[in-house]
């Protein structure tokens, strides 16, 4: 039924009309009395094989919506009772801030992508962290903060470290996205010599703001940068005790894309089935070089069950989706984790646990 909506009225919406239908409607779905609750009883991970325990938390499953999707925080709860085994909401800035011009976000159909140069449109981290004060824990949210696009790069440390002190108080785990292609000048900030400084600052902010609690940091990166600089940034974050990497964030890269010229041609960041084979590049790389020392979080192609066994046995920890939702649907979480519980029961693991790595089938 949602393929068949898809191609006969989604497809023919702008994208980024449909998107905000969506949060129209689950917001309005959050409003309905005993509805989120009920939804997580019909669709949430029930298999307690598929629960995972990391960064001090315990997933229902292994499968999370990545960053983007639920930009302002409004709409977690309701992402969460849909399947999901956590929600990262973000990219929230410093300073709210309206995105760059539309057009911005552009499906590419017949290669399973999506382009988008939405430039981190969000209300702004004060708003984040009073919409996340008083929430429910009934789904694990991760936040990830960037850098305003009004702030010069020499104040971009500052400008983290204000969203650090405001929402670590109100999030499970905290992401420092230096990896969009976006927002001018973010990705040279994955440089080592400009990252250590920043991810030393964000981590005094957290603690000092979250009262005694050690919120669990990780890094975000992107998949065009080169295999040395992966190894200096796995070796950074084993150097300062961080928590994780999320490896990959969208790519500039439009390597054998078969959507039409105008498509391929948009500027932004590629994601979807394209980036499969290099975010799986970069995981089993990132994996060789920190073991079982960090959480990994793999995002980029995931599309089927398939896909997230695949990331698990290569050593990610969790792993994210977000383009896969848009051409599976709002069940599609839902299918991924009751998929993986039948495949799980025909593999030779007890748990999913006992599957993430490197180890014998």
């Amino acid at each position: 039924m949602y393929r068949l909506l898809f191609s006969l009225l989604l497809v023919r919406l702008p994208a980024e009309t449909v998107h905000r239908i969506t949060l129209w409607a689950l917001r309005r779905l959050q409003a309905v009395p005993g509805a989120v609750p009920l939804l997580r009883r019909l669709l949430a991970p029930r298999d307690p094989a598929l629960t995972v325990r990391a960064l001090g938390l315990e997933f229902p499953g292994p499968l999370g919506l990545a960053a983007g999707f639920d930009k302002d925080a409004q709409v977690y709860r309701a992402l969460g009772a849909f399947g999901f085994g956590h929600v990262e909401v973000g990219t929230v800035t410093g300073r709210g801030q309206p995105g760059n011009p539309a057009p911005r976000l552009f499906r590419l159909p017949e290669d399973r992508a999506v382009i988008n140069r939405m430039g981190f449109n969000n209300d702004g981290s004060q708003a984040a962290a009073d919409r996340l004060r008083d929430r429910r824990r009934d789904t694990i949210v991760g936040v990830n903060i960037g850098k305003t696009k009004a702030v010069p790069e020499e104040r971009a440390v500052e400008d983290y470290v204000t969203s650090a002190r405001r929402l670590a108080p109100h999030a499970d785990y905290l992401v420092v996205n230096v990896s969009s292609p976006n927002t001018p000048g973010l990705r040279d900030l994955q440089a080592i010599e400009r990252l250590r400084p920043l991810l030393q600052a964000v981590r005094r902010a957290a603690d000092e703001a979250a009262g005694g609690r050690r919120v669990p940091l990780l890094v975000k990166i992107a998949p065009d940068l080169a295999d040395p600089d992966i190894d200096a940034v796995a070796e950074l974050a084993l150097e300062l005790g961080l928590d994780g990497i999320i490896a990959t964030n969208t790519t500039i890269a439009r390597r054998g894309l078969r959507s039409a010229p105008e498509l391929v041609a948009q500027a932004g960041g590629l994601s979807g089935a394209p980036l499969k084979e290099r975010s799986l590049q970069v995981l089993r790389r990132l994996r060789e070089r920190v073991g079982d020392r960090l959480v990994l979080i793999s995002v980029g192609g995931v599309e089927t069950a398939d896909d997230v066994w695949e990331r698990l046995r290569a050593g990610a920890t969790l792993v994210q989706a977000y383009t896969g939702m848009i051409y599976g649907g709002p069940l599609w979480a839902y299918r991924i984790h009751r998929d993986l519980s039948r495949r799980l029961r025909g593999s030779a693991f007890r748990t999913l646990q006992d599957a993430i790595g490197p180890k014998d089938a």
